[in-house]
């Protein structure tokens, strides 16, 4: 990413992937004829669910990809469902408001490996349905 500079060599995120990532639970991963092409890693607080992790290859980037895996979380995990993103990173920015969610907290980035600032989002549930608490 030319507006975040990575904190970890190739192999150290391979690493972690390998045996943080995967093992954690809440992994879901993206293939597409039989190669794998994007992923998503969630996990839960008691107070809101996290999107940790959204990666999609660069060339299946506008193929959908993202929008299945997000539709994923939104109909698996309960609201509030929050995320960070760089904010340099204005595609992603774009896609996140256009699936509902919203910036409430901008950072100078002193708190994430990178030291970029991002945007931490939220989503909300729209409308109970009536009935429901």
């Amino acid at each position: 990413m030319a507006y975040a500079p990575s904190a970890h060599t190739d192999d150290e995120v391979r690493l972690w992937v390998q045996t943080h990532l995967v093992f954690s639970g809440g992994v879901t991963v993206a293939e597409l004829n039989g190669e794998v092409v994007g992923l998503m890693a969630v996990s839960r607080d008691p107070d809101c669910r996290w999107i940790d992790q959204m990666y999609i290859h660069p060339s299946h980037v506008g193929l959908g990809i993202g929008s299945e895996l997000l539709a994923h979380a939104l109909a698996t995990l309960p609201p509030p469902i929050r995320l960070y993103t760089f904010q340099a990173n204005a595609g992603a920015r774009r896609f996140y408001v256009r699936h509902g969610f919203v910036a409430i907290k901008f950072t100078d980035g002193a708190e994430n490996e990178e030291h970029c600032p991002d945007v931490l989002y939220e989503y909300l549930a729209s409308k109970q349905a009536p009935g429901t608490l």
